[in-house]
């Protein structure tokens, strides 16, 4: 996905450094669609020594791969590496236990799962090990001590919490409206959420397995997936031409050019007879 490798490779020219000669980038192995654990694990510990930051997605946009992520700030920090993961994707999908994994940082967006709405306000995670610690930031207004704050003694006190990243007071309208989409979270709670997730992507998955003229990217293994699937569609022009006739019958989905659409029932509100529907539709845009 361009935007966080845009970031990423903004940070390395930030430190005066190549993005060429100072970032690793893993790709799966030839003729399969998803990264095995065991490279990615072996891959830190050829390298480890000399990598400063493993960054991860906790789920890969495209395929919708769920990575195991405590496996991988357990290797990263064997070998002295700073762990942080890029949620985007898994902030209201899948369980997260970035305290208990040890993940040192990680951030969000909240206009996917926890549907805040576009431009809503984004989230970040930073362990409670580093609070307190003299670390390098980009400081603000916000970042600093609140009861000392208005003393105008120039000094950055960091609130001993991820809030001490903030650098200017976040907007009010779209916490607001993340708070009103959080509510419904916090009823229905994750473990909830996750048990129906699993059952509905899973019969999203039977459903389509009749159906030919496209591959399911996602992995098969529950344990390995959010709410999403990814079919690759075969044939020149059949993702698009199946796109807009299943969005045409009010079913919402993505698109990912060149061949891929996404679909992901979402358990907070999604029903089996979605899942159902979104199938029907498919199925008579293939024919």
């Amino acid at each position: 996905l361009p935007i966080p490798q845009f970031a990423i490779e903004s940070q390395v020219k930030f430190h005066n450094l190549d993005p060429a000669t100072s970032i690793i980038e893993l790709n799966p192995r030839p003729n399969e669609y998803h990264l095995r654990t065991e490279d990615i694990l072996a891959a830190i510990e050829k390298d480890g020594d000399e990598i400063a930051l493993v960054l991860f997605s906790g789920i890969q946009y495209y395929t919708g791969q769920f990575f195991e992520l405590e496996k991988i700030a357990t290797a990263a920090h064997a070998k002295g590496c700073v762990v942080g993961y890029d949620l985007a994707h898994a902030v209201g999908n899948v369980p997260l236990k970035l305290h208990e994994w040890g993940v040192d940082f990680a951030c969000w967006c909240t206009y996917k799962y926890l549907n805040s709405g576009p431009g809503g306000i984004g989230g970040a995670f930073v362990h409670e090990k580093h609070a307190g610690k003299d670390l390098t930031r980009f400081t603000g207004w916000w970042g600093t001590d609140p009861s000392t704050k208005f003393e105008m003694d120039n000094k950055f006190r960091p609130i001993p919490s991820a809030a001490s990243f903030r650098v200017s007071n976040p907007s009010v309208l779209t916490t607001v409206a993340l708070h009103g989409s959080l509510e419904p979270f916090r009823h229905a709670t994750p473990p909830a959420l996750r048990a129906k997730s699993l059952l509905l992507t899973a019969y999203l998955e039977k459903l389509l397995a009749p159906l030919s003229g496209f591959t399911i990217l996602t992995p098969t293994d529950p344990a390995q997936r959010g709410a999403q699937l990814s079919l690759l569609f075969h044939g020149d022009g059949v993702m698009m031409k199946v796109f807009h006739s299943i969005a045409a019958q009010g079913i919402v989905c993505d698109e990912r050019k060149p061949d891929v659409i996404r679909l992901a029932p979402a358990p907070l509100y999604n029903t089996f007879a979605d899942v159902w529907r979104a199938v029907e539709a498919l199925a008579a845009a293939l024919k």
